[in-house]
């Protein structure tokens, strides 16, 4: 049907959105790719120091996982903004996944652990609505003021 050109890397993971009309994609060249299923690139995140192993939806589709070499599980919102990172991995993570009801995360490592992270989105998204936030009030070119509306106020 379609085939994904845009890393410049070998690419590790990949998964749908729950609506399955986003594809994410995780590369050796240390970024996540979002696709719509015509192939277009939507997104890059960079945030990684090394590979991204892994990539994972929420349940509700507003929050992507992310495993890397660098250790870390990163959480993002789906524009791109990284909002929290997860430290605890000795060796590099190679997979993660949401639990069915989005509250508790599940990453696998080469430090041979498995780790369970307990997850509040709600607080997650109010701190990413609050950076979005700022970043508009602050940037002269800020545009968008009705982004996050009514999401932690």
């Amino acid at each position: 049907l379609q085939t994904l050109k845009g890393h410049s890397n070998l690419v590790n993971s990949v998964a749908f959105s729950p609506d399955g009309k986003i594809i994410a994609t995780a590369s050796d060249d240390n970024t996540v790719k979002l696709w719509n299923l015509s192939g277009q690139e939507l997104q890059t995140f960079k945030g990684h120091s090394s590979r991204v192993r892994g990539v994972a939806f929420s349940p509700d589709g507003k929050t992507i996982a992310t495993a890397s070499d660098d250790k870390t599980v990163k959480l993002w919102n789906s524009s791109g903004q990284e909002l929290q990172t997860l430290k605890g991995h000795s060796s590099r993570v190679n997979s993660v996944t949401f639990s069915p009801n989005g509250k508790i995360i599940a990453t696998a490592s080469v430090d041979n652990t498995v780790k369970l992270w307990n997850l509040n989105l709600d607080d997650l998204m109010v701190k990413g609505c609050a950076w979005v936030r700022d970043y508009l009030q602050n940037n002269p070119n800020g545009k968008g003021e009705r982004v996050c509306d009514g999401v932690g106020k």
